[in-house]
């Protein structure tokens, strides 16, 4: 955490196991990383969401390549997690994937750098569904939305999540959780504790994860791999240094 490296591949991923030597970060510790990287190096937030949305594009790609016409359900919080969803879109529309963009929760919520990464997204012709969890059937509406989907995208909740998940989001978990399809969570499965590596009423239980700068804590959690599947860590464009 004492300085930053600069990576000259955007989509440098670097696969996480046991065996290997990565950095491990605390909740708070990723925070500050954050804070320090848009406040001290001048790094614009959309800069950074742009990098970590479109490395988890790039690993769906890889992973798809032998599909043909492959079709992904994308399921977007109203936070900055939501937003990397976007930008993943975008770059599996310019990839010519079919893509289903679905809002969970509040639209109006949507703020900032990803509210600039919706916009583009609609600008470009998307259509982005809404899913009211307030209003029922949530199961169902979830089968509509990933009806012959290949691939499902978990982008509710970042790191920043610590308490236990409402009635709603957990139907909607484990909703998405029963679809029998690849899940690829981004940055943390939603409904995992960042430092206890811990479920919080439900979790996505995803393929794989792939999440940015380091390792988190709860990762490190042996109950976690059933949540996360295999790791990925992703570049955001600088890294701490070792």
């Amino acid at each position: 955490m004492k300085g930053y490296v600069s990576k000259g591949t955007i989509n440098f991923m670097e696969k996480y196991s046991s065996d290997n030597k990565c950095i491990v970060m605390s909740r708070e510790q990723v925070r500050a990383f954050d804070a320090r990287a848009i406040n001290e190096l001048g790094i614009p937030g959309a800069v950074l969401m742009e990098n970590a949305g479109r490395s988890c594009a790039e690993l769906i790609k890889e992973r798809l390549a032998e599909v043909k016409n492959p079709k992904v359900c994308i399921f977007c919080g109203t936070g900055n997690n939501g937003g990397d969803g976007y930008v993943i879109a975008r770059h599996l529309l310019n990839s010519n994937f079919e893509v289903v963009v679905v809002i969970c929760g509040d639209r109006s919520k949507i703020k900032g750098d990803a509210k600039i990464n919706l916009d583009i997204l609609e600008k470009m012709g998307q259509q982005v569904e809404q899913l009211n969890l307030n209003e029922g059937d949530i199961p169902e509406k979830v089968k509509t939305f990933t009806a012959d989907a290949n691939m499902l995208v978990d982008g509710l909740f970042g790191t920043g999540l610590n308490g236990q998940l409402n009635d709603e989001y957990k139907q909607l978990i484990e909703s998405i959780n029963s679809r029998n399809c690849p899940i690829l969570a981004v940055d943390i499965p939603s409904g995992l504790d960042c430092d206890t590596g811990e479920p919080l009423g439900a979790a996505i239980r995803a393929s794989f994860t792939v999440t940015f700068v380091a390792v988190k804590k709860g990762f490190t959690v042996a109950k976690a791999n059933a949540y996360t599947g295999e790791i990925f860590v992703a570049s955001i464009g600088v890294k701490p240094a070792d």
